[in-house]
């Protein structure tokens, strides 16, 4: 007879849109019980009632983590914390559930890596993407076009309210095509399982309400080892234009795969959330010609049905992350993707600032 396992303590940080979703997971999923919630701010209290109420609260993470002794932390702070909150926590001992980026820099990533490895404990870095059918299955599609691979993504958000609240805060230590870029550097990555060589980078600041030395719109393009080439873009702010803000495509010699998003793709939707996960559809074109140069088959579509909502997708990557824990499954190529693609989006923000090429 098997004894039942102990639900994981949970200590949740950072109760924004992240942070709340994560701890939503906490609540409903089994194997988990949240032992703590962390913010500055009054967001904690606001998770705290959204979640039926009596959770421990603190406004000062150290005091928090020494005072509920968690068995796993849930960081979804802003990026400049990442860091040193991620290294605090595995410390004592604690999993680690992180947002990405790992860090707001490379080598810093690089020592959260090196912590969970000494500490022996299990990091999951946020690859939200990693756990959605719909993308999972356009990678897929992306492996039978042949190569080279011509990638091309965006995700442009015309936000405002909350949303251009959040994307302010963000911008003090990151720029879009970092915070954003690293999602898809890591799909690119996953569909030429190619070496990057080169990134080049443009970008521009659009509005004095961020730093002087960020910017708010950023284009950047890769090249890797086996010819493949890919561009992603990524800009915030009330100014953005929402036509063509949702761009997932891949070509190939065989082909090409698209993801149509028909109804978050309509008007008035770049900066919502659930939006950005939304697939709705994957158009297959095959390349093949007869003899007289006309198409063999005809374009199919992949309709996607009953996918995972935002919400859905945190519970999924809330289940991996028990999994990991539980199944000692060995995350060492897991975390060092996740530096890998920051490192490829961080050589782009240098790109950017110098006007220069980055070798890899």
């Amino acid at each position: 007879m098997s004894l039942v396992a102990q639900p994981l303590r949970v200590l949740v940080v950072g109760c924004g849109n992240m942070g709340a979703s994560h701890a939503i997971a906490y609540k409903t999923l089994d194997g988990f019980e949240i032992c703590g919630i962390v913010s500055t701010g009054n967001s904690k209290v606001v998770l705290n009632e959204r979640l039926g109420g009596g959770y421990a609260l603190f406004s000062d993470y150290e005091t928090a983590l020494k005072e509920t002794q968690p068995d796993a932390v849930c960081i979804s702070t802003y990026p400049d914390t990442h860091e040193s909150f991620a290294i605090m926590a595995l410390e004592q001992g604690c999993h680690v559930f992180i947002e990405k980026p790992i860090a707001d820099t490379v080598e810093g990533a690089k020592r959260v890596m090196a912590a969970a490895e000494k500490a022996g404990k299990k990091l999951v870095v946020g690859y939200i993407l990693r756990h959605h059918p719909s993308w999972e299955k356009f990678v897929e599609i992306a492996h039978e076009l042949g190569k080279p691979l011509v990638m091309r993504m965006n995700l442009n958000q015309q936000s405002h309210g909350t949303m251009w609240t959040v994307h302010r805060n963000l911008m003090k230590s990151l720029s879009p095509i970092v915070d954003c870029g690293v999602h898809y550097i890591d799909v690119m990555c996953q569909m030429t399982r190619s070496k990057p060589l080169q990134v080049n980078a443009i970008g521009a600041r659009l509005t004095n309400d961020i730093p002087a030395g960020n910017y708010n719109y950023g284009q950047l393009q890769i090249r890797f080892e086996d010819g493949s080439v890919g561009w992603y873009e990524a800009g915030w702010g009330p100014m953005m234009s929402e036509t063509a803000f949702f761009v997932k495509d891949v070509i190939g010699p065989e082909g090409c795969v698209s993801i149509v998003a028909k109804n978050a793709g309509a008007s008035g939707k770049s900066d919502n959330v659930d939006s950005h996960t939304k697939t709705e559809s994957l158009r297959v074109h095959k390349a093949a010609l007869d003899e007289n140069d006309q198409f063999v088959t005809s374009d199919t579509w992949i309709d996607m049905q009953d996918e995972p909502d935002h919400q859905e997708l945190c519970n999924r990557e809330q289940r991996y992350f028990l999994h990991a824990i539980q199944d000692n499954v060995d995350l060492t190529d897991h975390m060092q993707d996740a530096v890998n693609s920051l490192q490829i989006a961080f050589a782009c923000d240098e790109s950017v600032r110098t006007g220069q090429p980055v070798l890899l």
